[in-house]
């Protein structure tokens, strides 16, 4: 399956390679040498924005797939931040069953998404009204990731592990939920998990 959003992209580079490949057949062998470049792209973004089902997992699961690269934890707030790398598959879905709050999109700078400096970056913050409280999702472009599209809106009622946008081309994710309903982190610092999939927190 596609990632929903994604479908301009693909086509964009295969079309030309349909049309170069005819070039090439019909008209001249000159043209293989536009065919070749335009065809690894197609392969790319097919493989890129690949959008697989998921069996969801139990908890407090990953709204993304990548490495783990921070967590934090006190009085408050329990905090998760994942690093999508560019061959993870980018479509994030929410963690936990609820109704979203709010939706605000902050325009920002594109450093590496596992720099510190990130947090100037564009960014989508998603408030999630849940069953533990209010639970924060933010999707952070990165680097090469210049472009957030959003799945939902504000008023939604998702059920766990719906999906809630995609970030175009690498980039991070974090999360932030009430530390008093965290029984157990199920992940360290350079884990992989999975979007949908892999639980972060035991809760109470």
């Amino acid at each position: 399956m596609i990632s929903k959003g994604c479908n301009y992209w693909i086509l964009s580079a295969v079309i030309p390679s349909i049309l170069l490949f005819l070039l090439f057949t019909y008209v001249s062998s000159i043209f293989v040498y536009f065919f070749v470049p335009f065809i690894c792209i197609s392969v790319f973004f097919l493989i890129f924005f690949r959008d697989p089902k998921r069996k969801i997992g139990s908890g407090f699961i990953s709204p993304a797939d990548g490495k783990i690269r921070d967590i934090k934890i006190d009085e408050k707030t329990c905090f998760i931040s994942i690093f999508m790398n560019v061959y993870n598959v980018h479509v994030n879905r929410i963690p936990i069953k609820g109704t979203i709050l709010d939706i605000s999109h902050y325009p920002g700078k594109n450093f590496g998404a596992w720099k510190k400096e990130a947090e100037e970056n564009e960014k989508v913050k998603i408030l999630i009204d849940s069953d533990i409280g209010k639970v924060t999702v933010v999707q952070i472009a990165g680097l090469i990731a210049r472009r957030i599209y959003p799945y939902i809106k504000k008023g939604d009622r998702l059920k766990k592990g719906d999906k809630i946008g995609i970030i175009r081309l690498g980039s991070r994710v974090d999360v932030y939920l009430p530390a008093n309903k965290v029984k157990k982190i199920k992940v360290e610092i350079g884990d992989k998990v999975k979007a949908g999939k892999s639980t972060l927190v035991d809760l109470k």
